[in-house]
């Protein structure tokens, strides 16, 4: 810890204040924030969630590690692909928890199957699968991410 912030955390302790409780509503709003931003196919506001220096620890055959590109764009271009190919994505929370920095959620996703989607050509059915997903978010963006995706849920769907 740096002698500023400790200096500045014994201060704001002093009158009640404390930096862990002032970074928790930012973390409990986030999982609202990127649902809504997928919901309305806002990738700007999609990418505007993540921290420049984003670290993805979720790299699967699904989300295989980037190459040539950041984390941050590799991981706005996999759900860029999400939003084109599931027309009238919807995304919901269906449930969701915040402590400090932290931040967990239950993401379910539906939408009609109508573009290339994980090398499926496009079947116009209906999709529902969920993810659960961990989030650091510092200074209101995320910072790092861990999760796990129903991909097979997903792929017994498009094969019928």
């Amino acid at each position: 810890m740096h002698r500023r912030e400790l200096v500045l955390g014994g201060v704001l302790a002093g009158v009640g204040f404390s930096p862990a409780r002032a970074e928790e509503p930012t973390a409990k709003a986030l999982p609202q924030r990127f649902a809504a931003a997928l919901t309305a196919g806002d990738m700007t506001a999609f990418a505007d969630l993540f921290a420049e220096d984003y670290l993805n620890h979720q790299i699967s055959a699904a989300a295989p590690a980037p190459s040539g590109k950041s984390m941050k764009k590799a991981t706005v271009d996999f759900f860029a692909n999400r939003v084109n190919a599931l027309a009238g994505l919807q995304v919901g929370v269906e449930a969701s928890l915040a402590e400090g920095e932290l931040c967990a959620a239950s993401f379910v996703y539906e939408g009609v199957h109508q573009s290339v989607y994980y090398g499926y050509a496009p079947t116009g059915r209906k999709l529902r699968f969920t993810s659960c997903d961990i989030f650091r978010v510092v200074n209101g963006k995320i910072a790092e991410h861990w999760g796990m995706g129903d991909i097979a849920g997903v792929v017994a769907q498009l094969k019928g």
